[in-house]
């Protein structure tokens, strides 16, 4: 197994945006590395940190890290959303920030072996979690063509998803596709010379699709951030970094309607709805990286952070 490094995005930019006080509880949904989480807790005297990470591998790799704060942390095998659960089995009602930091992690895309990555041959895998019971393997040998047209359309936004799909359906009645590199020449074979030109690899927009319907993500990024905000206490911030345009719709929508306040009619006189904004938007703009840690960490470039904060 490899060991379990990762380059945290938005180091600096998050972790102001949490404005963290010493004595305040906060969660990381996704601990991965603990790069954030080591920069929270750091900052805690009798505060809590809660790391969450539904990779065991992960969990390993933080626990290792934070091993200095170990007083002032408490680790969780779980996904973050199951965040309801997850606090009050803490018996703990309000927190006073929470950090999510989406998508798949560096070490799981170098790790060949998880099947994640288009560059190296590994089993179809894709799970962050490997108990979990769906793998890319069942999604790619036994999803109806339709189903996969409709996931690599709207989760890959892959334009060619039609043509994959059938491409898809053609190869595994020979026999079941069974490992990454065997997925890719699928793909590869399925699109016109032109795409194959792209800078882009062809493959890279199918596997996030693939992806993103083995471990259910926008899902539950969309459960989460309807759960996250009442727990947060009063001036409590969440921070979210995504890494692609669906994640961010997701969560920016979803901030914009928290900040809403009443949703009578403009012609109303006066207000009947009694809807009140539960938090005020910190960041109107998403903040990116900028050209330092660009140079640094490429994958940063996609990298958007929202915050807002609970009134």
């Amino acid at each position: 197994m490899m060991e379990f490094r990762h380059t945290s995005v938005l180091l600096e930019e998050s972790i102001n945006a949490l404005a963290i006080r010493p004595e305040g509880i906060y969660l990381d949904g996704t601990l991965g590395g603990a790069g954030h989480s080591s920069q929270i807790a750091k900052r805690l005297t009798t505060g809590l940190l809660i790391g969450v990470d539904r990779d065991p591998v992960a969990l390993e790799a933080a626990k290792e890290r934070l091993a200095p704060y170990s007083q002032r942390v408490r680790l969780v095998h779980s996904n973050f959303r199951e965040i309801n659960s997850i606090l009050s089995s803490l018996q703990i009602a309000q927190v006073d920030g929470i950090l999510l930091d989406l998508g798949v992690s560096s070490p799981q895309l170098d790790d060949g072996s998880r099947g994640f990555s288009y560059m190296a041959d590994a089993p179809l895998d894709m799970r962050m979690n490997k108990e979990d019971t769906l793998s890319a393997y069942d999604v790619v040998n036994t999803w109806p063509r339709e189903e996969l047209r409709r996931i690599l359309f709207a989760y890959g936004e892959e334009r060619y998803a039609p043509q994959i799909a059938a491409a898809i359906e053609r190869r595994r009645q020979d026999k079941p596709i069974e490992t990454t590199l065997e997925l890719v020449d699928v793909i590869r074979g399925a699109m016109p010379p032109q795409a194959l030109r792209e800078k882009q690899h062809p493959a890279k927009r199918s596997f996030q699709a693939i992806r993103i319907a083995v471990n259910d993500e926008l899902a539950a990024v969309d459960q989460v951030m309807q759960d996250a905000i009442p727990h947060l206490a009063p001036g409590g911030r969440l921070a979210v970094i995504t890494f692609h345009s669906l994640e961010d719709r997701i969560v920016k929508n979803a901030m914009q309607e928290a900040a809403r306040g009443c949703t009578c009619p403009p012609g109303f006189p006066v207000c009947v709805c009694g809807k009140k904004p539960m938090v005020k938007l910190v960041t109107r703009k998403p903040i990116v990286s900028q050209n330092g840690e660009l140079r640094n960490n490429p994958r940063a470039r996609s990298a958007k952070l929202r915050v807002c904060e609970k009134v």
